[in-house]
């Protein structure tokens, strides 16, 4: 969900309990868009940070503090002398638009006592924190944007402030005091784009995940042009966006981060957005916290998938070559399928070459391994002697072929089942010790040149994922090939239980059983982890092969992660982490 105006409704509601009634201790300036407002309150110290990054704009109270820089800018220094000190009296939202306005009292060089208003305009690359009079005289702001920037309003100190107005929108309260609403809000739709997209442009501060929720629960066809819907049809609608508006006055919100099928910060909501119930939600206790992670896991998320990109480009470049290789290995191993046809006629030649005649280009036989004709070509130049010890050279260069491509053939399906493992490894990656393991394995298996100093191997040393189950058995999950062989071959004991998902890359998962027997459940949990963490997960059920550990052997030479076992059970699982299994940091 955007940082939309009902996300901003319920996130101000939020800093006025918290922060109303405080005095500003403290304000630095971090980055060139950011502050951060140290308020002290009857019973704690808040800190409020503030972003105006054209990216990732936003406002949320947070325990953490910051790095102030040596030199304070000139914007801060201007709150410093004005506001500092000073006491937040009210913090209000103009409608539902992106802003928010926190109004300060404070004492003036004569000492009155005189107020000025903190602006926060949360919208995208026009964010800014604009500081002005109650008159909406600018005094400054943090960013400076002039008439050859825009031609809609100028930010500048000493002009006048005021909310651009946004053509076509309306404030949504406005419209269901209408007498005739229905009529109001089918007038309002009424145009040629799907209706989601006429709900978002039409009224203030709507997002279009909102603007999806709100037809998905009045029944409609979001991609509907909205012009083709009667006023009859929209009656449900009104029904719905009513029902919105009066939880949005009443502050009835519930703030949560909604996973996707991969566990991952899809979306956050702080009311419930109807196209993502089926999805895992985690629910927090304010929409602080909800910024405060999702930002810091999109971030994170973001982050490894941007690092992890070289290593994907080098795994994906070499699986590529590998596959065109392996075809034309298999193309040369076809085409040694007649070297046993080559041999026969070369014996054939030897028994009944005899009675060819001179310069003849065929002869026709019987087959004495068939008790059939053949036919078999000469070449006319030469004799029929001479004739099959060409045939016996073909054979023989084709068994020599044969032999050599067979092996080359099991070598690079090796290189292929190792790559591909890699790739899945990419996937599974949640930090940079994951990739900087992943990149050593990619080093010493020859697909990266090691820099520095020759056979200088680095020290990498990434956990493995830990759950325990729910009766209590730890379970141990690799992310990449040097984790599987560690809690395979180093951590597990031989009367412990291996997961794999069958035939298909995917972690190692080891059930520690310490001399118990595992019950049904702990099977079906371990199973489900291990459908998780393949590459299988978006089927969502896979099979899974489960054996004892002891029965699995590691060939010598093997590469990292390939393993061998012969006895083992299997069944189909879930892919998902089981309700009843929770992570440990241990």
């Amino acid at each position: 969900m955007a940082l939309d105006g009902i996300t901003i409704r319920a996130l101000t509601g939020e800093l006025c309990r918290r922060l109303v009634g405080g005095r500003i201790s403290k304000i630095i300036q971090p980055e060139s868009d950011e502050l951060m407002l140290t308020v002290k309150t009857a019973d704690s110290n808040e800190r409020l940070l503030i972003s105006a990054g054209a990216t990732l704009p936003f406002v949320y109270l947070t325990g953490e503090n910051k790095q102030a820089p040596m030199t304070a800018p000139n914007f801060c220094m201007l709150l410093r002398k004005h506001i500092q000190g000073g006491r937040i009296v009210d913090i209000t939202q103009p409608g539902l638009e992106r802003i928010i306005e926190i109004t300060i009292e404070h004492l003036d060089e004569m000492g009155d006592l005189c107020s000025k208003i903190l602006t926060v305009e949360l919208m995208g690359k026009h964010s800014n924190i604009i500081f002005r009079k109650p008159d909406n005289t600018i005094i400054d702001s943090i960013k400076h944007i002039s008439a050859a920037v825009s031609s809609v309003r100028e930010v500048l100190p000493g002009r006048e402030y005021f909310i651009p107005v946004t053509e076509g929108k309306t404030e949504l309260h406005k419209v269901l005091l209408c007498k005739q609403v229905n009529s109001e809000i089918t007038r309002l739709l009424c145009k040629p784009i799907p209706l989601a997209k006429a709900i978002y442009t039409t009224f203030t501060g709507f997002s279009p995940v909102v603007a999806e929720s709100v037809c998905e629960l009045a029944g409609l066809d979001s991609d509907r042009g909205a012009n083709t819907y009667e006023e009859n049809e929209l009656c449900k609608l009104t029904d719905i966006l009513s029902d919105l508006d009066e939880r949005i006055r009443s502050g009835d919100f519930h703030p949560a981060i909604i996973l996707d099928e991969d566990g991952n910060p899809a979306e956050f909501e702080v009311i419930a957005l109807e196209q993502y119930k089926g999805l895992v939600h985690e629910y927090y206790e304010t929409v602080s916290e909800v910024l405060i992670s999702y930002y810091a896991r999109r971030n994170e998320y973001t982050r490894i998938r941007q690092k992890s990109a070289d290593l994907r480009k080098i795994v994906s470049t070499m699986l590529e070559r590998n596959i065109k290789k392996y075809d034309l290995q298999k193309k040369q191993l076809a085409d040694t399928e007649k070297m046993d046809k080559l041999r026969v006629w070369g014996e054939l030649l030897q028994t009944y070459g005899y009675g060819a005649p001179e310069g003849a280009d065929k002869i026709t036989c019987e087959n004495y391994y068939t008790n059939e004709e053949v036919t078999i070509p000469l070449d006319p130049t030469i004799s029929a002697m001479a004739n099959s010890v060409k045939y016996f050279d073909r054979y023989n260069k084709l068994k020599r072929t044969k032999e050599a491509v067979t092996k080359l053939l099991e070598e690079t399906g090796s290189e292929i089942e190792h790559l591909r493992s890699i790739e899945t490894s990419l996937d599974l990656a949640e930090g940079e010790d994951d990739l900087a393991e992943i990149k050593e394995e990619l080093t010493e298996s020859g697909y990266i040149k090691r820099k520095g100093r020759p056979g200088a191997k680095r020290s990498v040393k990434s956990r493995p994922l830990h759950f325990v189950s729910s009766d209590g058995f730890h379970i141990f999950v690799g992310k990449n090939n040097y984790q599987n062989d560690e809690i395979t071959f180093k951590l597990a004991n031989g009367g412990d239980w291996w997961f794999h998902a069958k035939k298909m890359p995917g972690s190692h998962v080891i059930v520690r059983c310490e001399g118990s027997e595992l019950p049904d459940r702990a099977f079906e949990e371990a199973a489900s982890i291990a459908a998780y963490y393949s590459s299988g997960r978006s089927m969502g059920k896979v099979e899974i092969d489960y054996v004892k550990r002891k029965e699995v052997k590691k060939p010598s030479g093997a590469k990292p992660g390939f393993v061998v076992y012969y006895t083992n059970y299997s069944m189909v699982a879930k892919a998902q982490i089981p309700e009843g299994v929770t992570g440990s940091d241990d």
